[in-house]
């Protein structure tokens, strides 16, 4: 009888060394544990942010440091951090030209409602890195992604957001919907859903342009919004022609082009669609612009622009749906600034895909050399292994490439190697803060784990 496996590992050998993992981990750090135990209960689930619990670890470490491309835990562990906050951190944390910001406007206020002299220098700044647009600023991309979704039903007076089937572009209502059966659904795991999103939502599969096309024949279909590369699922590559098509078929059709580009920034001086000439109506990002501080950007086109201006003209004042208090704040503006102008530079995103090419190349010479059928992705500074055979081609493809109990057992055992990457899935950033040393020690992890769950007969 043929023992089973996952994504080639025996399932027998995948749960002992998942548990003698978690064993190791859970020994190594009592005071994390202890802390853990003691303050934990202040909070709902035990986390003071719920995804905290996606983390596979018998535990979390208590963080007491974080400096570059390493963090420290309040056990003493030093550890090569290859996850920068699931990109918040792309460029190391806390940058010094960001840190030193903090510092100076510390000391001139927090938030006041109006524009400082870093806001006016930051909007040079944003159209010089990004493009000719006419920008916005807002807390979090979801945020952003939000009010971009408003203008865009505004100004077509169409009520429909297309987005691609495993997406994701933060807790926006509107895009919280899958494929299944060929139809648009609300995702089952969303908490409290009551309205039909479906009224509001079309979903269809990325590299799909056929389906695409069918979906703007509707005449409902306000805008596109789509990752150029679907990083939120195992990574998903477009294929030859597919963004060309989505620009032809959004202009021809009368729908616009929203391109959230809060992981793909990872993909070179400008993001994506800088790099690869792309030509959206509107433009997101977030996470890393401000070196880690709470800051999203979204900009419309200047024709795009001139659109919502005159659809502002007809309409009465009043509440519209978007903006918030702390947004647009002094220290936003002043982190914005540093990361744009100091930070977030050519020779900068030089070093990372150098190190990305070094670190992608080394864990597909361990694949290959445990003959796994896995496959390694990389955009720009972005790394990710899938424990499953490739290229994938959209996202229902993404979601049978995930493997779990796989995953979690390599996660912790990176960890207890001195290596942390994302938890949601099997993400690896490098800054420019990363050392060959700290690619090498990932590798060389990796490599060794694969020798213990696929043991040669």
């Amino acid at each position: 009888m043929t023992a089973e496996t996952i994504a080639g590992i025996s399932t027998d050998r995948l749960a002992a060394y998942a548990a003698r993992e978690a064993r190791r981990y859970a020994q190594g750090r009592p005071k994390s544990a202890d802390a853990r135990s003691r303050d934990a209960e202040a909070w709902l689930d035990g986390v003071p942010m719920h995804w905290m619990r996606d983390w596979p670890m018998p535990h979390l470490p208590v963080i007491a440091h974080a400096e570059g491309a390493r963090i420290t835990d309040i056990d003493g562990f030093g550890i090569d951090d290859f996850c920068l906050g699931d990109t918040g951190s792309m460029f190391g944390h806390s940058p010094k030209p960001v840190a030193k910001a903090i510092r100076r406007q510390a000391r001139h206020g927090l938030t006041t409602m109006l524009p400082s002299h870093d806001a006016l220098e930051a909007g040079r700044l944003l159209t010089e890195r990004f493009g000719h647009y006419r920008w916005q600023i807002a807390t979090t991309a979801t945020d952003a992604n939000r009010f971009a979704i408003r203008v865009a039903r505004a100004v077509t007076g169409r009520p429909k957001i297309l987005v691609f089937n495993g997406c994701y572009h933060g807790t926006v209502d509107d895009t919280m919907v899958e494929l299944r059966d060929g139809a648009t659904v609300a995702r089952p795991g969303l908490v409290g859903q009551v309205q039909d999103l479906t009224r509001g939502a079309v979903c269809v599969e990325f590299n799909d342009l056929a389906a695409v096309e069918a979906a703007l024949k509707t005449g409902e279909v306000a805008a596109i919004l789509t990752e150029p590369v679907m990083t939120n699922s195992c990574m998903v590559l477009p294929e030859a022609g597919f963004h060309d098509g989505l620009r032809q078929l959004t202009r021809y059709y009368g729908a616009l082009l929203m391109m959230d580009e809060t992981h793909t920034l990872s993909s070179g001086l400008g993001g994506y669609a800088r790099v690869h000439s792309l030509s959206p109506d509107v433009f997101v990002a977030g996470k890393c612009v401000a070196g880690g501080m709470p800051t999203a950007i979204w900009g419309l086109t200047e024709d795009l622009a001139a659109r919502f201006a005159a659809y502002n003209a007809t309409r009465p004042p009043g509440h519209s749906g978007m903006g918030t208090t702390l947004s647009a704040n002094p220290m936003q503006f002043a982190c914005l600034r540093a990361t744009l102008g100091e930070v977030m530079t050519a020779k900068a995103y030089a070093r990372m895909e150098q190190g990305a090419a070094r670190l992608s190349h080394g864990l597909k010479k361990a694949i290959d050399r445990h003959h796994l059928d896995w496959h390694v992705v990389r955009v720009g500074a972005r790394v990710e292994f899938t424990c499953a055979p490739g290229p994938l081609k959209n996202g229902a493809e993404a979601a049978r490439a995930h493997h779990p109990a796989v995953e979690a057992a390599l996660h912790v055992a990176l960890l207890n190697r001195g290596s942390l990457i994302a938890p949601f899935h099997n993400m690896m950033l490098v800054s420019p803060a990363t050392k060959k040393a700290q690619i090498d020690r990932l590798i060389a992890s990796f490599d060794e784990i694969l020798t213990d769950l696929c043991p040669k007969d």
